[in-house]
């Protein structure tokens, strides 16, 4: 086990934001340290970004563990997709690219994921035993599954067919944005929509809404008519750096675990 607290970290495409979590209290242990996204957003220029972001901190100890996120599928540590972000992040092995350059054990993990994570451990779906689906309205749609607590990672389902396009270029709250569209349209012609596909699909106990769109809640999700319960997320713009350091802690646990039994 660390004895330092994990530190979290949120590759965003504005800025790569970190702290370190209290994993009690589901918080941060010092405020937030952001640097804005570069420009050109390779995996190379991110790690340096990421490097600086944990230089950052004094309460970051030597065998602390970092979780970092990151918008797109990660499968044993290797990107797989780059919806969102440089096509230069298909392939990258980027577990090891950021173990070899921090020192630290790194688990790098989807950005809704980690979100999903935080908000099932300390927010919205805090004691939900049943199907939680945690969606994110941002620049893309990302969405996260958990069953009786159990996360199924890198579900994608933001990238779902709807009306023949895919579901987060019409969905997602930079749609609303572009189009120019209101609250009661936004909700009505595109949100139902696609959160009753979501529900005939997976039949979720419930669905959570983060992303930064979450804060105003109060104007969209009531006009919702779906048979699920639905209501937002409640760490904001917390939950993807919490998850994320969640997630680290439990991965170097199981690590440590495995080398336990390696060398009993």
């Amino acid at each position: 086990m660390s004895t330092g607290h994990p530190l979290g970290i949120d590759v965003g495409g504005s800025g790569i934001k970190g702290a370190p979590v209290d994993l009690a209290a589901g918080d941060f242990t010092m405020e937030r340290y952001k640097i804005p996204t570069p420009e050109t957003s390779t995996p190379e220029a991110v790690c340096d970004v990421i490097a600086q972001v944990v230089a950052h901190f004094d309460d970051v100890k030597d065998d602390s563990p970092i979780g970092v996120t990151i918008p797109g599928v990660v499968q044993h540590g290797v990107v797989k997709t780059a919806a969102n972000i440089d096509k230069s992040w298909i392939g990258c092995e980027i577990e090891t690219l950021l173990e070899d350059r921090l020192q630290h054990d790194v688990v790098v993990v989807n950005d809704a994921d980690a979100a999903g994570v935080g908000e099932l451990e300390y927010g919205a779906a805090r004691d939900e035993r049943g199907l939680v689906v945690l969606t994110t309205l941002g620049t893309g749609i990302g969405t996260a599954i958990f069953n009786e607590g159990v996360l199924v990672p890198n579900s994608e389902m933001g990238h779902l067919e709807l009306n023949g396009v895919d579901a987060e270029t019409v969905t997602a709250s930079s749609a609303k944005t572009r189009e120019g569209l209101s609250y009661e349209v936004w909700a009505t012609e595109r949100l139902q929509p696609y959160y009753r596909m979501l529900e005939d699909l997976l039949w979720p106990d419930l669905i959570v809404v983060g992303g930064g769109v979450s804060r105003k809640s109060h104007k969209f999700l009531p006009l919702l008519d779906i048979r699920t319960p639905i209501v937002p997320a409640e760490l904001e713009n917390k939950a993807g750096i919490i998850g994320a350091a969640v997630l680290a802690n439990r991965t170097q646990v199981r690590r440590q675990q495995l080398r336990g039994r390696t060398t009993g």
